[in-house]
């Protein structure tokens, strides 16, 4: 028997961000995977990032994890996407070689000390007194721990499926997970069946792209990392082509051989990423949908055709491609495919990861029931920290709403559950304008120093970017401009014809037409300081009204998120709690009062009385009415 502080079961993305936080933070630690060549592959998608997503990315990165400085290091096309609107909603997106980057991670936790990688399949959970022990391999060995994460994705009893055919897979032609999912039914967990797919694999050379339309990265693209001074690596071109009438006609000739239509899948699937026989199905109107054809990388000529998942069979998959402008003579290399795998509703877990059942046991990714790298990631973080905070009796970590966007997607899990695979959004967080890409360092880097996770050097850089960013825009605040000859001069350069009274630089700035640039240049190089510190200073003003707004609502929200509920309040007999509202607290266990309101059927009367209670049965004051209204 070999043994560790923490094990980790899982080599895709949650599972190398959870085995290198747990070994960052001093913890013995095994990744326990089917097949190292495959960690950190990318199976579907050959891209990092996107809206929302790439918020989870930058805040991994705040807080020490991998993901952005491995992607820095392999994109091979980056872009921020929604560069026209708003702070909040900008997402940053890097197409990857998806070769390079699952070696990158590998050479990253190959050089990690304190963790080793395994390259075994995990069969059973060992469980003692509802407490986790360690796993047992297919080889019969036990590995005993002080804390199990499990990120199997999709590998728990998984089938794959194309056309009427299927057979047991992870994915692709990878062996599935099956007798993993009995420990989790034996331990009284209640499990579930979720669906995902992906698209065929094209030949490049087969594509003629002069006839689709030429999707360039950005010229000076930016990274994801904190850490990354420069993207100097080559950039490719995507293209974009869409589906035609013909396409629709041979996808609605052929829904009898679809598993999805014929009744052979029944699991739901991704509702923000469908596969193409539910988009015409679902949008019957729609003629057209857009296709962008991505490079899965430098050294191969694989593309991914994003837009047409499927799992069609594949003669008709060939039928569809070859409807495409573009893609007429173009060879399919891999077929798509859809995969059925089990997860576990994640109400059954606590907001640290931790399932409730099984102390010691955490969980992240598709387990429970999220899709998407960057979703894995993030979670696998969280798990691993706090396995690793668990097993050296440290309290746990736990982002709220108001924190991050990993915090929402946690607490979206733990509160709300899913019975669809989970995406990010920017419209999911009610504070987004406070929790943007750009801030990710301000608001988390803090907590991954204080874990051991970012260095005092990487902290220190970022604690002066913050001060310099104070010392502008107070300095902004101080200087005046005059409705003087020199200063209107200086005006008109921005477009600024008359100044009616004097005002400041700060309220130039404000000023929409006006960016911090163009006040720099018109004021002779006075205003200039660092790209980063500029980038946050212009936010800052533009934005400083509708900031100190949403600071506002983080301000009554954090009121209920201290009230803390004790885990073993007795909901049931509680008079004027109704029996709807009993059991979706009992399901939940929320840790909080702002965890509970959060609950669907919870109501804000229901919430009121619950503060009246935990305070001790005496009457709330006036505020905490308030914020229980709220």
């Amino acid at each position: 028997m070999i043994s560790y502080d923490v094990i980790v079961i899982g080599g895709g993305h949650a599972g190398c961000e959870a085995a290198l936080a747990a070994a960052r933070m001093g913890c013995r630690t095994a990744l326990v995977t089917l097949d190292l060549d495959k960690v950190a592959l990318m199976p579907c998608n050959p891209a990092i990032g996107g809206v929302g997503k790439g918020h989870i990315v930058r805040e991994i990165d705040a807080l020490g994890g991998e993901m952005a400085k491995c992607i820095d290091r392999t994109g091979i096309q980056f872009r921020v996407l929604n560069a026209s609107k708003g702070p909040a909603v900008r997402g940053s997106r890097a197409q990857a070689d998806k070769h390079l980057y699952k070696q990158e991670m590998r050479r990253v936790l190959e050089s990690q000390p304190g963790l080793d990688l395994l390259q075994e399949e995990a069969d059973e959970l060992v469980i003692e007194d509802r407490c986790i022990r360690g796993v047992v391999t297919a080889g019969g060995r036990e590995l005993k721990a002080g804390a199990v994460v499990i990120t199997t994705g999709t590998f728990l009893n998984g089938v794959v499926h194309v056309g009427l055919t299927h057979r047991p897979a992870g994915r692709a032609d990878e062996k599935p997970s099956t007798r993993l999912s009995r420990s989790f039914l034996a331990a009284g967990f209640r499990v579930g069946r979720l669906k995902t797919g992906t698209p065929p694999r094209l030949l490049a050379g087969s594509i003629d792209f002069s006839r689709c339309q030429v999707q360039a990265g950005d010229a000076l693209p930016k990274p994801f990392s904190f850490a990354t001074e420069r993207i100097d690596r080559p950039q490719v071109p995507c293209h974009l082509t869409a589906t035609t009438e013909q396409t629709r006609r041979v996808i609605q000739d052929n829904l009898h051989l679809s598993p999805l239509y014929s009744g052979v899948i029944e699991s739901i699937g991704p509702r923000y990423c469908p596969s193409i026989e539910d988009k015409v199905v679902k949008f019957p109107d729609k003629v057209s949908h857009n296709i962008f054809l991505e490079p899965e990388g430098l050294s191969t000529d694989w593309i991914y055709p994003n837009g047409i998942s499927t799992s069609l069979a594949e003669e008709v998959q060939r039928q569809v491609v070859r409807s495409i402008p573009g893609l007429e003579e173009a060879r399919i290399v891999q077929p798509g495919y859809a995969v059925e795998y089990d997860f576990v509703p994640p109400t059954q877990l606590h907001p640290t990861l931790e399932t409730k059942l099984v102390a010691g046991l955490f969980h992240a990714g598709q387990i429970n029931g999220t899709s998407g790298y960057e979703e894995a990631a993030g979670q696998g973080l969280m798990s691993g920290i706090n396995a690793a905070l668990k097993v050296q009796k440290r309290p746990p970590l736990v982002l709220t709403r108001m924190e991050g966007y990993i915090g929402v997607l946690i607490d979206d899990l733990v509160t709300k559950g899913t019975e669809e695979p989970y995406r990010m959004f920017t419209s999911r967080a009610e504070y987004r304008l406070i929790l943007r890409e750009d801030n990710a360092d301000q608001r988390l880097m803090v907590r991954g120093h204080a874990l051991g996770l970012v260095s005092d050097e990487a902290h220190a850089r970022c604690v002066e970017k913050y001060r310099s960013v104070e010392r502008e825009i107070g300095r902004l605040k101080a200087t005046r401009v005059l409705p003087s000859p020199g200063d209107l001069e200086r005006l008109s350069t921005m477009g600024i014809m008359e100044l009616r009274s004097p005002t400041t630089l700060e309220g130039l700035l404000k000023r929409p037409e006006v960016t911090y640039d163009r006040l720099a240049q018109a004021f002779n190089g006075d205003c200039a300081v660092q790209e980063l510190v500029a980038e946050q200073v212009e936010i800052q003003v533009k934005y400083d009204g509708f900031i100190a707004r949403q600071n506002q609502m983080v301000a009554r929200q954090k009121k209920l998120e201290g009230v803390v509920i004790p885990p073993d309040f007795v909901y049931a007999g509680v008079p004027g709690l109704s029996r709807e509202v009993v059991q979706k607290l009992e399901e939940v266990r929320p840790a909080t009062l702002g965890q509970a309101a959060r609950i669907s059927g919870v109501t804000p009367s229901a919430v009121a009385l619950l503060m009246v209670l935990i305070e001790g049965r005496r009457p709330a004051a006036d505020g905490e009415r308030q914020a229980a209204r709220a």
